[in-house]
């Protein structure tokens, strides 16, 4: 059988490979970071030198970022050190400045504290030339333009998957990352796993045949939710986490966890299944496996030529999202710069205009 597509460095046996493939998906299965300034330095400077450590600055401490990313940041502190802190909820603000300081005082001792500077607006972030970079952990509507507006403000990026609520959205995000030549990472930290690295291993190099049909499963995100029109808390600036979408009263369940209790507070939040500001499951756990299909077939730097979907709207509660969908797709036979699609990524709905989601 002919083998095409082949992964395994020229030399490395599969054993090798799998044994480091595994260091390597312990080192990045959390945001990985190296400035500009860092890598024109010799890896003995950048283990040694204060001035050539990392320093970054984090945008949204809600449920991923403080669960993955802000503890993926630290457990490097040598290299790279959480300097700032921001979020639009101060409850949330102020759980990461303590996070991210105990965290540091627990690995380097309490003699030489470090002191996180917070922020609830990451604009006034960005004007400190100290910050290197920034890990991007918001809900999918606040994704793009804060990756832009880093980029222009010098910063690498690191973004978590979707990296756009629109396709119009990311192309300009795409575009002014490779204008400014800022380093930028998507968080597809499923790529670290071993056992995704190996079955796409053996679909490249052809060990179950012909593939013609790619079958991707993905859980539903259930419907629901108060959709009464409540007070909005004094802790959180709605207006700003509205951002770009259409103004809708404010409601505890398409929005985040409002509670002391710290172990729900953190909770999974009602923004996930309101369609204007992600397509849930879609590109939520899909932004993980479709990747993986693109990857096993050797199209990850092209993707489809066009995306067609049947759904069904969610009736009932805050949740708009898809309860039900039937994509298809065109791949290319050939490798393409960008995805082009028929319609916006994100629908209108019956929904939207009634103003529940």
């Amino acid at each position: 059988m002919r083998k095409t597509g082949k992964l395994f460095p020229a030399g490395l046996s599969r054993r090798e490979f799998v044994r480091s493939a595994s260091l390597a998906a312990g080192a990045i299965a959390f945001p990985t970071m190296i400035t500009g300034c860092a890598t024109n330095r010799s890896p003995m400077a950048r283990r040694t030198s204060a001035n050539s450590r990392i320093n970054v600055a984090q945008i949204g401490c809600g449920r991923i970022g403080r669960s993955m990313d802000i503890p993926g940041v630290m457990k490097h502190p040598d290299r790279a050190r959480i300097v700032a802190v921001c979020d639009l909820d101060t409850v949330r603000l102020n759980d990461a400045q303590q996070l991210v300081e105990q965290g540091y005082a627990q690995q380097l001792g309490t003699e030489n504290p470090v002191k996180v500077k917070t922020y609830s607006n990451y604009r006034e972030m960005l004007e400190d030339g100290s910050i290197d970079a920034v890990a991007i952990s918001t809900p999918d509507h606040w994704h793009a333009l804060p990756a832009i507006e880093s980029a222009l403000a010098g910063k690498d990026v690191y973004l978590q998957k979707p990296a756009s609520l629109t396709i119009s959205e990311g192309r300009q995000m795409a575009d002014v990352i490779a204008k400014k030549k800022r380093i930028f990472q998507m968080g597809s930290q499923q790529r670290s796993g071993e056992h995704w690295r190996y079955a796409c291993e053996l679909v490249r190099n052809g060990y179950i045949g012909k593939v013609n049909k790619v079958i991707i499963g993905l859980p539903g995100d259930p419907s629901g939710g108060n959709k009464q029109e409540q007070p909005v808390p004094e802790n959180l600036d709605y207006d700003m986490w509205l951002g770009q979408t259409p103004l809708v009263y404010y409601t505890q369940d398409r929005v985040h966890p409002q509670t002391a209790d710290d172990g729900k507070r953190y909770g999974r939040p009602g923004w996930l299944r309101c369609e204007q500001f992600g397509a849930g499951m879609i590109t939520g756990w899909g932004a993980h496996h479709i990747d993986i299909a693109h990857w096993g077939l050797g199209m990850e730097h092209s993707g489809p030529v066009w995306i067609e979907a049947q759904a069904k709207f969610a009736t009932g509660g805050c949740g708009t999202c898809t309860a039900t969908s039937t994509p298809k797709r065109n791949m290319p036979t050939a490798r393409r710069s960008c995805c082009r699609t028929r319609t916006p990524w994100v629908c209108a709905s019956k929904a939207r205009t009634a103003g529940f989601g």
